[in-house]
């Protein structure tokens, strides 16, 4: 497995990365923990040393999987987590209970997550979303005293804006952005990739393969169960999804000329844009991570790149990512 560094941070981790929210949270039920350690395991023997979870995943149920899981391997292996939402209410979804990112609730998420993965420090640290009513430097600082106490090595945001990234960045260097980006969320290429270019920090683009979709074997006929998240995702209406496929029918054709599959075409174009981006796909089936794996030995050339950003330039995206009261959480 190829490695990359995530900014001047020096944090190096494999190519990709895997997204641990899936196993158990958000798309549909938990699945079976058993079966989730074999595939986290699966995925070190593989060459896979980059992590994602977060103490909402669950809650709480996700960070005890991967730590458990990776307790064995934790010389080898770089594993982030998330702070950011109020927990305490009885309901538990993202973004249900509000936000939450005061320097003492921070702490005290903090020491939740060491115990949680099993860990006397946490390598990357993001928060979750910006919280509009804490100042970002408070949020460094208090980050910053936790790297300075040694429970925190890392520092990073999550689909935080230019104008947030700058000023965190100001008082606590920011080693990573995550935000969604794929080849149908484009939006980071205007403001927030320049920014953090010029600044110095690495790139973890999370739902790279657009939440299922860009792996083309979703249709307009595709229903998602009411315990699945995407089911009240405006991108995700049949409409949606069937004014989509072109994005599907031009991975395709690519694929066809790689003898690859659309998603590994999806994340090679992510690897392909800068040396400093890695992607997290999730996944929890060893075929797909053995998939996603795949994405990483292929070349897109720049005539390649060229022809996909031409077609892709002709396409328009059908559908918000997230329901107003979701979106409003992003990019501030």
């Amino acid at each position: 497995m190829q490695k990359r560094t995530l900014g001047k941070s020096n944090l190096e981790v494999s190519a990709i990365g895997l997204g641990c929210m899936g196993m158990s949270f958000s798309y549909g039920p938990p699945k079976d923990k058993q079966e989730m350690t074999s595939l986290l395991r699966a995925a070190v023997e593989r060459g896979i040393t980059f992590f994602d979870t977060a103490e909402v995943y669950g809650p709480f149920m996700n960070e005890e999987l991967v730590g458990e899981a990776l307790a064995p391997f934790r010389k080898q292996v770089v594993i982030a987590t998330k702070f950011g939402f109020d927990l305490s209410g009885s309901d538990n979804r993202p973004g249900a209970a509000g936000l939450n990112s005061r320097p003492e609730h921070i702490k005290q998420a903090v020491e939740g997550s060491l115990k949680r993965l099993k860990v006397e420090t946490i390598d990357l640290l993001y928060q979750h979303r910006v919280d509009p009513n804490v100042p970002i430097e408070d949020v460094a600082g208090a980050v910053k005293q936790l790297i300075q106490a040694g429970k925190v090595k890392h520092f990073g945001l999550s689909e935080a804006g230019a104008k947030t990234i700058r000023r965190a960045h100001a008082v606590q260097p920011v080693t990573a952005l995550q935000s969604e980006y794929s080849l149908w969320t484009r939006t980071p290429e205007k403001e927030v990739i320049p920014t953090i270019e010029e600044l110095g920090i690495g790139l973890v683009p999370y739902s790279p393969l657009g939440k299922g979709f860009l792996t083309g074997k979703m249709s307009e006929n595709t229903t998602f169960d009411r315990s699945d998240f995407r089911s009240t995702l405006p991108r995700f209406t049949p409409e949606a999804l069937k004014a989509n496929q072109a994005l599907i029918e031009l991975l395709g054709t690519i694929a066809e000329r790689k003898k690859a599959t659309p998603a590994q075409i999806a994340i090679a174009w992510l690897l392909a844009q800068k040396p400093w981006i890695v992607p997290i796909p999730g996944t929890t089936k060893l075929s797909r991570l053995e998939e996603n794996i795949g994405a990483v030995a292929i070349e897109l050339t720049p005539e390649d790149l060229r022809d996909i950003d031409t077609a892709a330039s002709k396409i328009k995206v059908e559908g918000a990512r997230y329901p107003e009261r979701l979106e409003r959480m992003t990019g501030l």
